[in-house]
């Protein structure tokens, strides 16, 4: 499975979204941020995902805007922080993310994590958002299946993408079919970040034997299930190392390996956790 970091998948919409993002989760030094993202993006990343509670929004603005790009040829990714939940806060949260980014509108706009109480009200805001044009997509993060059935049961949009943990240790099937069959495109999130992911032998056989890393392995097991990923990168080598993934397919015989390493276990936090913090 060959890609390049442009190349991706259509939402049920019929927006396009990127096979692989840069997750800026793990850096929120404005400085620091602005140079990574500027980076990633003259090495051909065209997606960029944050979130409110990553307090790094304005440092990938400043990117953004150094970059040159045309805004067209970028997806960018925001979350709603979940203090900001409900109708009215939602929409001055989104306007907030927005004026930091500097851009007119968001590719992507999330719920970061399923908080009971405000949620149909919430997603009501995005569907507001979405039907003005101020996003081109609208979905969610960290939903299980019964979060999802309590925003559709009144809503007049389904969630175009729900961002979940997702990697050889947590497959997820019955949330994956649940989400293919309402057309919700499944993204992974940071899917090889955690140790203990690492310390699994059988995926670090086949790092070795194909020459890259564990987390390379990880993430093209997703990507070749179908699944976008957006790692997060912490430096400039994490950046080099994603695009250097690109490079190799993984035969049949690993992908059914890595797939019996599934033991429904999460290796960030549980829902209602923020994941990076």
């Amino acid at each position: 499975m060959m890609m390049g970091l442009e190349e991706g998948t259509v939402l049920s919409n019929g927006v396009h979204i990127p096979w692989i993002g840069l997750d800026s989760c793990s850096i929120n030094n404005p400085e620091t941020v602005e140079r990574g993202v500027l980076a990633a993006i003259k090495a051909g990343y065209r997606a960029i995902d944050t979130a409110a509670s990553y307090q790094n929004e304005r440092g990938i603005g400043n990117a953004l805007s150094l970059s040159g790009m045309d805004r067209k040829q970028l997806f960018i990714t925001a979350k709603l922080n979940s203090i900001s939940h409900g109708y009215n806060n939602t929409l001055a949260a989104f306007n907030e993310s927005r004026k930091k980014l500097g851009v007119d509108y968001i590719d992507l706009y999330l719920i970061q994590w399923p908080v009971r109480g405000e949620l149909e009200e919430t997603w009501r805001a995005l569907e507001i958002l979405y039907n003005r044009g101020d996003v081109r997509a609208i979905g969610v993060c960290n939903f299980e299946e019964n979060d999802l059935k309590l925003i559709m049961r009144r809503s007049q949009i389904k969630p175009h993408v729900n961002q979940i943990e997702y990697h050889p240790l947590k497959s997820q099937k019955q949330l994956i079919h649940f989400c293919k069959q309402n057309q919700i495109q499944v993204q992974a999130r940071n899917p090889y970040s955690r140790e203990e992911l690492f310390q699994q032998k059988v995926l670090l056989d086949i790092a070795v034997k194909h020459e890259k890393t564990a987390a390379q392995i990880a993430m093209k097991w997703a990507l070749q299930n179908g699944i976008p990923v957006v790692p997060a990168f912490s430096s400039i080598n994490e950046v080099q190392e994603n695009i250097q993934m690109m490079s190799f397919t993984l035969p049949i015989e690993d992908m059914v390996t890595l797939h019996f390493l599934n033991n429904s276990r999460m290796t960030g936090p549980n829902t209602g956790q923020y994941f990076c913090e």
